[in-house]
């Protein structure tokens, strides 16, 4: 059977934080935000919500922080990312996050930009065919 990886992620929420463009050392423009995803209502009748860290580069990062509010909703499609690192004491520390690859509008409230922002870039990844049978 053919070797299968794949790492995709689609995401909508809100905001939770506000989205702060800076810049790397190289002038590589960057921005970090959590999204709050809401869960099923629970058997108890609670809400939930994850916040989930979401990391955009280049243009996509100044397309976030030009159109992009805490509150606002947003759809992302990107790949997760594990760092591993040891802190200043020693600690071993690791965080996940979404790299964002394709950043939406959710609400419609008569805005005059696009709908997506897509870099020149990006390109979808293309599917390989599968060698052998298939499990369905």
């Amino acid at each position: 059977m053919a070797n299968f990886n794949l790492n995709k992620v689609m995401l909508g929420g809100r905001l939770a934080t506000q989205p702060e463009l800076k810049q790397t050392q190289s002038g590589i423009a960057v921005t970090s935000f959590l999204v709050a995803v809401n869960r099923p209502k629970a058997k108890d009748g609670e809400n939930a919500a994850d916040f989930i860290n979401v990391t955009a580069w280049r243009e996509q990062a100044e397309f976030v922080d030009k159109y992009f509010d805490k509150g606002n909703s947003i759809f992302i499609e990107g790949t997760i990312n594990t760092r591993t690192w040891t802190d200043k004491d020693g600690g071993k520390r690791k965080e996940t996050e979404v790299i964002a690859q394709r950043v939406s509008f959710v609400d419609s409230k008569g805005e005059t930009h696009s709908d997506t922002y897509v870099p020149e870039s990006y390109t979808a990844p293309a599917m390989e065919d599968i060698d052998g049978d298939l499990p369905f």
